[in-house]
């Protein structure tokens, strides 16, 4: 037995198809923890059943190709039409995942391709009944209306999601199984499995479009952690660290280096809300926070505390506290329509994080009671404004 006799025999079946359940039980794994884990049940349920069916239709096509086996006709149509339904119930499922939420994937096209399906296999019964058909030398039965439908559909679904934001693995996939179902029908209408690169073809190639199913969903569940996490420790409408997250950050910037806490709160920022509208204020509110960001970076991390109140920590090994907060003032005077009351301290004031927001939420209350739109140190506060905030 040559190598390309051993590729295209019954043992190139059984490599494709244990190929192909092996990366579908990966996929199955992820699907199922995706469905434990998040609320879009109904999605995760769908994709569940497409991948044991998946897996259902592999072992079957070991089944078909095992030596000596002559299976009925129906085992053969069932396989076929396991094909025609998984890649739709797949590809639904798919785009469900990566299309826009707002953009609602309707589902009417999707159920009579599959409605179309079981009709053709039935009209397919009625034109050549299964106890009537032979199959062919290369042990084939072939179902005409079927394979014809299933490069349609094919053709159909590259066709309607030209304008749909997908992966470009995505319509990898659409191409890769375009591809499998020409070589398919080629093998068993044209060349009747007498071209060993054909037979390889329809082997290799249902291991490659698993293949990119899998990086697909692997994709997928990549992004949700990242949009989890980033949920976790992000403040959804400044992009700046949330109170917990930026707490965790600056103990450990303080636990490596010296740091000074900045406090910045937006003067007149009901007002803003009052006169201009939310929408207007939250722009303002966006505009401070990456402005704050821009200058802490590099040096220390941003947050927002609540509110208008904004906070940076920085490490003042290599910079002046009392410049950057400076420089934070100036930019928002000059670069928005508002100004802001900021205030900081240093490690040499108080060797904890608590109190060095504590310290430095004073300082900023000092500047917003002494004229606004100005910078304190904690430390040059007079004694009695110190008092007062113990």
């Amino acid at each position: 037995m040559t190598f390309m006799q051993w590729l295209t025999g019954p043992h190139a079946q059984l490599f494709s198809s244990s190929s192909v359940i092996v990366v579908l039980a990966l996929m199955l794994f992820m699907s199922i923890k995706l469905y434990v884990s998040y609320r879009s049940k109904g999605t995760y349920r769908l994709l569940i059943a497409g991948i044991l069916l998946m897996m259902a239709r592999q072992a079957l096509l070991l089944l078909l190709a095992f030596p000596g086996w002559s299976l009925l006709p129906w085992v053969h149509i069932a396989s076929t039409l396991m094909a025609i339904l998984i890649f739709i119930v797949i590809n639904f499922v798919f785009m469900k995942l990566y299309t826009i939420r707002s953009l609602q994937l309707k589902t009417t096209p999707f159920i009579l391709m599959v409605t179309a399906a079981l009709v053709l296999t039935v009209v397919q019964q009625a034109i050549t009944p299964l106890s009537d058909m032979k199959p062919t030398d290369a042990g084939h039965y072939v179902f005409p209306l079927l394979d014809f439908y299933s490069i349609v559909i094919t053709v159909m679904i590259m066709l309607s999601t030209r304008s749909a934001y997908m992966s470009p693995k995505y319509y990898a996939s659409l191409l890769v199984y375009f591809c499998l179902e020409l070589a398919r029908a080629a093998d068993h209408y044209v060349f009747h499995s007498s071209q060993a690169w054909l037979l390889l073809l329809v082997l290799l190639l249902p291991i490659v479009y698993t293949g990119i199913l899998f990086m697909l969903l692997f994709e997928w569940v990549i992004e949700r952690l990242i949009s989890t996490y980033q949920t976790s420790i992000m403040d959804g409408l400044t992009g700046l660290y949330n109170r917990r997250h930026f707490s965790a950050k600056s103990e450990q910037l303080k636990a490596r280096k010296p740091v000074a806490v900045i406090f910045c709160d937006i003067d007149n920022f009901k007002r803003l809300n009052d006169t201009q509208g939310h929408h207007k204020a939250d722009g303002v509110l966006k505009q401070v926070a990456e402005i704050i960001r821009e200058e802490s970076s590099g040096i220390g991390h941003a947050g927002r505390y609540g509110g208008e109140e904004l906070l940076a920590c920085i490490s003042t090994d290599r910079v002046k506290p009392d410049i950057v907060a400076e420089s934070i003032r100036r930019r928002i005077e000059e670069e928005t329509i508002v100004t802001v009351s900021v205030g900081y301290s240093t490690s040499k004031d108080s060797k904890e994080l608590h109190e060095l927001i504590k310290q430095s939420d004073a300082a900023m209350y000092y500047s917003k009671t002494n004229g606004k739109n100005r910078v304190t140190a904690y430390r040059s506060m007079p004694a009695s404004a110190k008092a007062a905030t113990t």
